[in-house]
């Protein structure tokens, strides 16, 4: 028996449809990259958000325990860090809170590439796995204070060094563009957080002191 040959044209693509789907799909991977950085993007600065959130109630918790005082404001005897924190070692005063933490991993912005997340707050826990500042002089009781805050800052345009930070009123702070893209978050005392630009974060700095006693006009952070 012969073979049958068909007549009919094959399905196959050709090269010049191979082509056109190749630049289509090229094209369409540019537009849809941006907007996934984006998504990205917006997701890190939720999550550092929430971080925050989660310190503040962190603090909450243990000054309710403590006498309305956080553990930078509490000696050393009786249970808090403030001599201890002189020596500008934040991952004490965040072990001294653990018990009301839900883990360590909240002290980790996403969006740090320089540092790492922990997984406990004892074994190899150090300011190498802390994203954030800590307020040094903020109170419950002055809620414009700045309690907490992403680290990532400039003052007149350099980059801050670990230790504890002297701010006085006059001085000129930024964001810097390595992690939220030249705006970053605040945590303040009652537990809210503000998204700031360079511009707000100022304000938020010369307001800080309004109304408090003149012994806070220089504010300190704690820079891990």
């Amino acid at each position: 028996m012969k073979p049958r040959f068909s007549n009919q044209p094959t399905n196959a693509l050709t090269r010049v449809e191979v082509l056109v789907i190749i630049i289509v799909m090229v094209c369409l991977i540019g537009f849809l990259l941006p907007a996934l950085e984006a998504a990205k993007q917006k997701a890190r600065r939720i999550a550092c958000v929430n971080n925050l959130k989660e310190m503040g109630g962190g603090f909450r918790l243990w000054e309710g325990d403590n006498n309305d005082k956080y553990p930078m404001q509490v000696s050393v005897t009786n249970g808090g860090v403030m001599e201890m924190i002189g020596a500008g070692n934040a991952y004490l005063l965040w072990q001294t809170m653990s018990n009301g933490l839900r883990s360590p991993i909240i002290l980790h912005c996403p969006a740090d590439t320089g540092r790492i997340a922990a997984t406990n707050f004892s074994i190899g826990f150090s300011d190498a796995n802390i994203s954030y500042f800590i307020g040094l002089d903020a109170a419950e009781t002055y809620p414009q204070m700045i309690l907490d805050g992403d680290d990532n800052l400039l003052v007149d345009g350099k980059p801050v060094q670990p230790g504890i930070l002297n701010l006085r009123t006059g001085s000129t702070i930024a964001w810097t563009k390595d992690r939220h893209h030249g705006v970053g978050n605040l945590g303040m005392p009652d537990c809210s957080t503000q998204q700031t630009t360079g511009k707000s974060l100022n304000y938020a700095f010369s307001s800080c002191t309004n109304g408090v006693p003149t012994n806070y006009a220089v504010s300190r952070w704690l820079i891990p």
